[in-house]
């Protein structure tokens, strides 16, 4: 038996909106977290946030939608799209050592049975990595 993997946004743990059993661990996935995010989950992979000049590209190209006229939820998707995030999020997880090891170790707790909640900023009408990751974790992508 192995324990269950799920995700959710910080948002909806603290206005109580997310669908939690209460044994769960809550793992962020934030590469830059402020204390308020610390203060809601328990504990933080920064390892397993996007990198940085992803991020900083992403919210560029966001920007720039936004500026076009584009809502904040369809900017942030475009630019998902634009910047090929998901693919390029899947080659860092896949080339570095850190988000490596960082994989690893979840994938360990998980097979002892522990169940995980990914954590991140972006709430449900926005594309976000922590899918990405539980898909790696539960097997959903072929990994």
């Amino acid at each position: 038996m192995t324990g269950t993997v799920g995700d959710t946004y910080v948002a909806a743990l603290q206005h109580g909106l997310a669908d939690l059993d209460g044994d769960e661990t809550l793992v962020g996935v934030v590469r830059e977290p402020t204390g308020w995010f610390h203060a809601t989950v328990d504990e933080n992979v920064p390892d397993l946030g996007p990198p940085a000049d992803l991020l900083a590209e992403t919210k560029r190209v966001t920007a720039e939608f936004k500026r076009g006229g584009m809502c904040d939820e369809g900017a942030h998707n475009a630019a998902w799209e634009e910047t090929e995030f998901a693919e390029r999020y899947r080659t860092y997880l896949d080339t570095e050592d850190a988000p490596r090891a960082a994989l690893t170790d979840l994938r360990e707790r998980l097979a002892a049975e522990e169940s995980l909640v990914l954590v991140c900023f972006e709430g449900p009408s926005k594309r976000c990595h922590r899918s990405i990751l539980r898909e790696r974790l539960s097997g959903e992508d072929g990994e």
